[in-house]
């Protein structure tokens, strides 16, 4: 099968909170990209897969805390698949980031960042 991802995954365990409405999830984070997440829940989740949750984290070791608004694209038991739907500036900097620091190539890293924008453009369209 020929690898289709456009964005670099990488290793990241940090707790976080999904909300959707009044309905609050603690997870983890088992990985994530400038364009998704892969959440573990702690407890069974029972989440409406037609509406967006919101997801906020802080990086471990300091008082940065990233928000964003994600689409459910899969679940499986306790595994959850994210797709980023909207981001907030400071969020996607940090996020940017960490992605930087972790994957190694700024080269790579501004091709996604590339992609990452022409997908928002392509979807205002």
């Amino acid at each position: 099968m020929i690898e289709r991802r456009r964005f670099s995954r990488i290793i990241y365990q940090a707790p976080a909170t999904l909300f959707q409405g009044e309905y609050q999830l603690a997870t983890c984070i088992q990985d994530l990209s400038l364009h998704g997440l892969l959440l573990w829940a702690v407890d069974e989740p029972d989440l409406d897969p037609t509406r967006l949750v919101d997801v906020a984290f802080m990086l471990p070791d300091s008082d940065i805390n990233i928000t964003l608004t994600a689409r459910l694209i899969s679940q499986d038991e306790r595994i959850l698949r994210l797709k980023i739907d909207h981001i907030d500036i400071d969020s996607i900097g940090h996020l940017k980031r960490l992605v930087e620091l972790n994957v190694g190539s700024d080269s790579l890293l501004h091709r996604e960042m590339e992609y990452l924008a022409d997908l928002g453009d392509n979807e205002d369209a």
